[in-house]
């Protein structure tokens, strides 16, 4: 017996898994917090599992929460977390204005926004700021059966538990593989007791058993540990037990009849509260009178608690197991049913959302009323942030209406917010019970781009470019000049993801000449850059240094930074995709700030600052995890494989381009295919294997394969140069160089540019290099540190074998300074080696001795370096502002400094990391 057992409520054969409850909870005691799931099948003991824990952590001093999932709550927006945090919500003046907004926003008190992650933030802290003062324990019961958004914002919180003093556990039915599944969170299941054990169970319950009949329940009970105790209560003397069932049916049946066998009022409040065991008491009295026709009191409840069916635990009336409620629900007729979810809808007209699912739960046929009610509530849910509980009431209320266009309005509205929590099942499901003839222009338009989103195909399909072409067609001519622009933006998106010709695109833009948009409207510049940055790139391009961009329009700066990017200014890209991602942040769309902070990745690498693209990427692939939109998982990693790369870290990033070329999800998605093949080639130009480089880096080069992108191939001529000149394969390379210069001279690509005229420079037969290096030379590259230094390394090298020995150093210093700067310890080596060649010794990068820093404690330091409070950074990063203290104080001695002042000298002298 564990220190989880004590008296009556020993619990046999559970003596592994109590061990490991009691260890989470002391852990959280020494400010070790973490989460568990629990897991089994009905009655096999997790609700006696999650009572043990919560009797323990009471003995010890922790303070419990509690929250149990119910059926009839799962369509309530945040219904789980309120009940949750409702003895803490007196305490709201402890967080942040901000967090204190979203927080009642989502509970309906403000009208405010309350996306998951600042919800989950605010929840965070709330419970931080009481567990601060008395260790916590969080206990969910059901929790599949709790509303998404309770659920998202458990995951959220379970997963930043580890320096807070809270314990969280959760129990799960079996048959809800897929609810908490796949989240980092610890898992128990729990399995059914071995002989042992379902023998000591038995005998304390049923001590007086005839040994035949022990067996048959030993036999049927199967280690059920709810079953051994309710099987033995289905004999009477002399009795034997019927004939096989289903256990659950046969545990389910033995509590019907104890139902049945109640008082006529305590039925009524039975019946009544396993339709809504949420509902307060005086209603649930009230229905129930209103059922009988007589008055119904408090003390009726007894019988059912005498029964063994309905017990009072923490305050609340609650059924002894989740099998009572069901078996209870099954028990009444379906007339019956319908009354008392009617009597229930009655008593409850001040809680609209409630007592919609009532009237709709009470509704056996088409009724627009009811299907009204619910559509209202779907949005309702909307406005607090609760999309899965409104794609919830959105499916039902199309579910009763009698009007079939409506119905495929609802279904196709509850699709588009279920793609926007990448549920592709669920949006599968909707989107195969929409009638596509039902709808007008804009639902067909509307249905072509959740398919596009959820069931994108082969991008390399231009038949899908015609569909959507003509589609934006029908929805301009239909009066719908928005979705018209977003067909064209998915279709133009398509076309450069698969690197597709010019002409694909050409249709495109003549759509988009017809939309009638502003030729600076964001979306028009990105949609005209993407479908054809061949034909239209060059406008754009001279467009965008003279815009004067509408800064808090967050969705109009990822436009034109995605412009910007594609199309090589990487200088402006970047400033627009930062003023974005803030953005981003700041409105908690965690799902949008990955994809800006990956695709602002792949052109930073460029730009410098090389431990912040490292930190923003390890963030970009947990956002995206967490938000389920795994493409984005591997489009951060091909980013950060090409980090890896330029660092010097050749096999973390062959590792991280294999798994990524690996992956289905970039099939025929060539932008991420080239970054991942071009660090392929770096890695091995960086560990000494030029004839390799060559090799992986004519791909990229050639329309064959499917890693060439038309624009991003050029971005490697630098690295195809380097490996080219060291293995003495100039020859092989003249011609890409020549189609390069003709694309260069059409096409004003800073990116570009720079890069062929580095190539250009490295490779000019020896009476053109001079001039060569001098056109690279007098380019800006004052924002270009990775150009600049590889350019004078290149030149510094070229200048000693010329026997022109001071000019050289000169050069090679620059180039190591600026490798130092930037981390590139491969390249650093090399530019050291050529000052030794030229007689300078240079001695290594000094860096500091300390331990390397996580992704996370790096975005901590800088962001404390530059001067934002413990709070600011917590809520910049999504995590409580203990999480931050806590990283501080393990960051200072990793850097060997004392305090915050001392963090940006530090940072600047940080050796690269390989984690």
């Amino acid at each position: 017996m564990t220190e989880l057992d004590s008296g009556r409520h020993v619990m046999h054969g559970r003596d592994a898994e109590l061990a490991v409850v009691e260890q989470l909870l002391a852990g959280a005691r020494h400010h070790r917090g973490a989460a568990l799931v629990v897991r089994g099948d009905p009655g096999i003991g997790k609700t006696m599992l999650l009572a043990a824990a919560q009797r323990a952590a009471t003995g010890a001093g922790m303070a419990v929460l509690t929250t149990n999932g119910a059926v009839a709550e799962s369509a309530l927006p945040f219904a789980g977390l309120h009940q949750l945090l409702a003895p803490l919500l007196g305490n709201l003046r402890a967080l942040t204005p901000r967090l204190q907004r979203t927080l009642r926003g989502a509970f309906g008190q403000e009208d405010a926004p309350a996306d998951r992650f600042t919800v989950g933030l605010a929840v965070l802290e709330l419970l931080g700021e009481q567990a601060a003062r008395t260790p916590l324990l969080v206990v969910a019961e059901d929790a599949h059966w709790l509303d998404p958004e309770t659920l998202d914002v458990l995951v959220f919180v379970a997963r930043r538990l580890t320096v807070e003093p809270i314990t969280a556990v959760m129990a799960v039915r079996s048959r809800y593989a897929g609810v908490l599944a796949g989240t980092g969170l610890g898992q128990l299941q729990l399995a059914e007791l071995d002989d042992g054990a379902a023998r000591r169970v038995l005998a304390e319950h049923a001590p007086d058993l005839a040994a035949g009949l022990r067996e048959r329940v030993l036999t049927e009970a199967a280690g059920n540990p709810l079953a051994l105790v309710e099987l033995p209560r289905l004999l009477t003397p002399g009795a034997d037990l019927p004939e096989l069932l289903p256990l659950n049916e046969r545990l389910e049946s033995a509590f019907a009849d104890r139902y049945a066998q109640l008082p006529e009022p305590t039925r009524a409040v039975v019946a009544a509260f396993s339709a809504d065991t949420g509902c307060p008491l005086p209603r649930l009295l009230a229905a129930a009178q209103a059922l009988t026709g007589a008055p119904v009191v408090a003390r009726e409840i007894q019988p059912a608690i005498d029964a063994g069916l309905l017990q009072v635990h923490g305050g609340r009336l609650r059924f002894r197991h989740p099998l009572v409620r069901s078996a209870v629900y099954a028990a009444v007729d379906d007339l019956a049913r319908v009354a008392v979810h009617t009597a229930l809808a009655e008593q409850l007209v001040d809680d609209p959302d409630r007592r919609a699912w009532h009237r709709s739960a009470a509704t056996l046929g088409p009724d627009e009323e009811v299907s009204g009610e619910l559509e209202a509530a779907a949005e309702r849910a909307l406005e607090r942030g609760a999309l899965g509980v409104a794609v919830t009431g959105l499916d039902r209320a199309a579910e009763v209406t009698g009007e079939p266009v409506r119905r495929s309005s609802l279904l196709l509205r509850a699709a588009e917010l279920a793609s926007q929590l990448h549920d592709r099942q669920v949006v599968v499901r909707l989107l195969g019970k929409v009638d596509p003839e039902r709808g007008d222009c804009a639902d067909r338009a509307r249905l072509a781009l959740v398919r596009d989103i959820v069931e994108p195909g082969d991008v390399r399909d231009t038949g899908r470019l015609d569909l959507l072409c003509d589609l934006a067609l029908a929805a301009q001519a239909g009066g719908h000049p928005q979705l018209a622009a977003l067909l064209c933006w998915r279709a133009a998106s398509r076309c450069w993801w698969a690197g597709l010709p010019s002409e694909a695109g050409g249709r495109i833009t003549a759509v988009l000449g017809k939309l009638g948009l502003a030729a600076d409207e964001p979306a028009a510049l990105a949609i005209a850059a993407y479908a054809q940055p061949d034909v239209h790139g060059p406008g754009v391009l001279r467009q965008l240094p003279a815009l004067v961009p509408d800064r808090s329009d967050v969705d109009g700066m990822r436009f034109l930074g995605g412009a910007a990017l594609i199309l090589g200014d990487f200088v402006t890209a970047s400033s627009f995709m930062a003023t974005a991602a803030a953005g981003y942040r700041a409105q908690g769309r965690a799902a949008l700030l990955a994809r800006t902070l990956s695709s602002a990745g792949f052109i930073r690498l460029w730009l410098g600052g090389w431990p912040a693209i490292r930190a923003d990427l390890a963030e970009v692939g947990a956002l995206a995890e967490e938000t389920g939109d795994h493409f984005w998982v591997v489009a951060a990693a091909a980013a950060r494989a090409l980090l890896e790369a330029m660092y010097g870290n050749h096999e973390a990033a062959v590792r991280l381009a294999d798994f990524v070329l690996s992956s289905p999800l970039v099939l025929g998605v060539r932008f991420v295919a080239e970054a991942a093949q071009h660090a392929r080639g770096v890695a091995a130009n960086a560990a000494g294997r030029h004839d390799e480089a060559v090799d992986l880096l004519l791909r990229v080069f050639d329309p064959q394969d499917d890693t060439f992108h038309p624009d991003m191939s050029g971005w490697a001529l630098p690295d195809l140069a380097d490996a080219a000149a060291r293995s003495g394969r100039h020859t092989e390379v003249r011609e890409i160089l020549a189609r390069a210069r003709q694309r260069a001279d059409r096409f004003p690509s800073p990116m570009l540019h720079r890069c062929l005229a580095y190539a250009e420079a490295l490779l000019a037969p020896e009476p053109d290099a001079a001039q060569a290096y001098a056109r690279a030379l007098a380019m800006d590259l004052t924002a270009w540190p990775v150009h600049r230094a590889r350019l004078h390394l290149a030149h510094g090298s070229w200048l000693r074998r010329r026997r022109r020995i001071l000019e050289s150093r000169a050069s090679l210093r620059i180039a190591r300074d600026g490798f130092d700067a930037l981390g590139a310890a491969a390249w650093g080596r090399l530019a050291r080696e050529e000052l030794r060649a030229a007689g300078e010794e240079s001695a290594g990068r000094a860096t500091p001795s300390g331990e390397q820093l996580t992704s996370q404690e790096l975005q901590t330091a800088m962001l404390a370096a530059a001067g934002l409070t413990n709070r600011e950074i917590g809520q910049r990063l999504f995590m409580s502002h203990r999480t931050v203290s806590s990283h501080l104080y393990r960051i200072f001695p990793k850097l060997g400094i004392s305090g915050r002042a001392q963090l940006r000298a530090a940072l600047e002298a940080l050796p690269p990391s390989t984690d």
